[in-house]
């Protein structure tokens, strides 16, 4: 499902049911509650990018270890934090993302570089982010959780820039 939730945040929600109609209603209800709206088909997905994403702890190696080696086995880009994790992340590491038909090849590649990675997967990437800010933060974390919270739902996936401000004040 797609859809826009409250401050124009983008959502991309993906669901597995063995009903249809109980999960686009639990969700449509989700946004509707929180000041969103479902979207038709392809109304956000145009604005984000399938691609690889491939996860390692920090103790994989340094920022030029990991860079050589996505590098190497043809990675498109990668980021490290090394620093402190964010409250969506459980611990600081090093993320690398790659073309979406390259996932397998670059995983395989890295592992052999830096060993087995923390995880990987097929993702939706924004192309851009939302600045949100105030209450609409809080309300926007509501919606997050409502989706979360749902049986059906596998990954919930927007595109929010929240400064670590709001996000420390309206998180709890």
């Amino acid at each position: 499902y797609e859809g826009r939730g409250p401050g124009g945040v983008q959502f991309v929600v993906e669901v597995l049911t063995d009903n249809r109609n109980r999960a686009a209603s639990n969700v449509r209800a989700a946004f509707a509650k929180y000041g969103g709206a479902l979207g038709e088909t392809g109304s956000v997905t145009f604005m984000w990018d399938r691609v690889g994403k491939i996860d390692y702890p920090a103790e994989a190696g340094t920022e030029d270890a990991v860079m050589e080696a996505a590098i190497e086995a043809g990675a498109q880009d990668v980021e490290s934090d090394l620093v402190k994790p964010d409250i969506y992340e459980d611990a600081p590491g090093h993320t690398i993302w790659t073309a979406f038909e390259d996932l397998n090849d670059v995983a395989e590649a890295m592992s052999k570089v830096l060993g087995d990675p923390k995880s990987t997967a097929i993702v939706w990437k924004p192309q851009s982010t939302v600045p949100v800010t105030g209450e609409t933060v809080g309300t926007l974390m509501k919606l997050l959780d409502a989706l979360d919270a749902e049986d059906d739902v596998q990954n919930v996936y927007s595109n929010e820039d929240i400064s670590d401000e709001d996000l420390a004040k309206y998180a709890g």
